[in-house]
């Protein structure tokens, strides 16, 4: 009974709830309804917006363009690399060099200058005048002046024409690994002479010469750069321990071809927690020494060594119950 009083309760109050999601249906003088309802939102209309045009002297086919236009750019901006901004930096770079001097790096080293296709009097008389810079990363300072020095000394020398046995080449210290390596440069900018193939090298660093045109070209011309002592050592190319240094800048390639694919976070990530490893190494609490020789020392167990009866005496005390009283003098009593 008590339940069917409460479902009657609960139904009163459902029913007027309920009751507003009924339709009053069609009453005269209203509107016909139309049997399709209209569509109050707007149609989709894909837009198309053209491709940006190439550059002056780019193509359409061209990588950068590709790279830069196009669902392409869109798929790594989505992962916050503005393509765009990379290739201009990159474009940028060949801009800060004369791009008739030719690079030389990694790859075409042996084919440029050890296989070079020479006469026997040419081979005497080729010179290779090199300058490693790092202008690509560094766009201010001594490297800078370097680079523009030497650009102009190799302009003027294709107009005078009056070295026809040197030729010109650039080494890009960022991204050359293996020759700078096998060569021990650790530091740039570095003007190098390379002759016979590349076995004999002279260097002279920017403070040991003059970074000026006309003098770069006068360095040449009188043949004061061979006054300079070649690299003679047993790890120079030629001597007994050239392939420690070859097996050095192999190594050095591998580790950079594999640090440059890691993301940065990752190698920030991974430096700190190194670096908070050795921290912990090396700031542990030690026990002082102080402490050590004040502690007391553990006392050690002892044997007692057991008598014998030769040795020793053994005095036994007189027991209360055995002992006999002492005879004493004393008074006598009257009988």
């Amino acid at each position: 009974m008590r339940f069917n009083i409460l479902t009657l309760i609960s139904l009163v109050f459902v029913a007027p709830v309920s009751a507003q999601y009924f339709s009053e249906g069609w009453a005269p003088g209203q509107a016909v309804p139309s049997a399709v309802p209209s569509d109050t939102h707007p149609s989709f209309e894909p837009r198309t917006e053209p491709l940006p045009p190439p550059r002056e002297g780019e193509s359409r086919f061209s990588l950068s363009y590709i790279l830069s236009s196009g669902p392409i750019a869109q798929l790594f901006n989505s992962f916050g690399i503005n393509i765009t901004e990379r290739l201009q930096v990159a474009h940028d770079n060949l801009e800060i060099w004369d791009n008739r001097v030719p690079f030389v790096h990694d790859e075409n080293y042996e084919d440029l200058i050890v296989k070079e296709e020479l006469t026997e009097q040419e081979e005497k008389d080729r010179v290779w005048f090199l300058i490693i810079t790092v202008s690509a990363a560094q766009r201010s300072g001594i490297s800078m002046f370097a680079d523009k020095q030497f650009d102009e000394a190799f302009n003027t020398t294709l107009i005078e024409n009056d070295l026809p046995n040197v030729r010109w080449g650039r080494i890009d210290y960022i991204n050359v690994t293996h020759i700078t390596s096998k060569w021990a440069v650790w530091n740039a900018p570095v003007l190098v002479a390379v002759t016979d193939r590349g076995q004999t090298l002279r260097f002279w660093r920017a403070t040991q010469i003059r970074l000026k045109a006309e003098a770069l070209r006068e360095f040449l011309k009188s043949g004061t750069w061979e006054h300079t002592p070649p690299w003679q050592t047993s790890f120079a190319p030629g001597g007994s321990r050239e392939f420690i240094m070859e097996w050095q800048a192999i190594a050095m390639t591998r580790y950079y071809e594999f640090m440059r694919v890691i993301p940065r976070w990752a190698l920030y990530i991974f430096t700190g927690l190194i670096g908070s490893l050795i921290m912990n190494l090396v700031h542990r609490e030690k026990k002082p020494e102080a402490d050590k020789k004040n502690a007391a020392p553990a006392p050690t167990p002892t044997t007692p060594a057991k008598a014998t009866t030769s040795d020793t005496t053994t005095a036994v005390a007189p027991s209360s119950t055995n002992a006999t009283p002492v005879k004493g003098k004393g008074k006598k009593g009257k009988k």
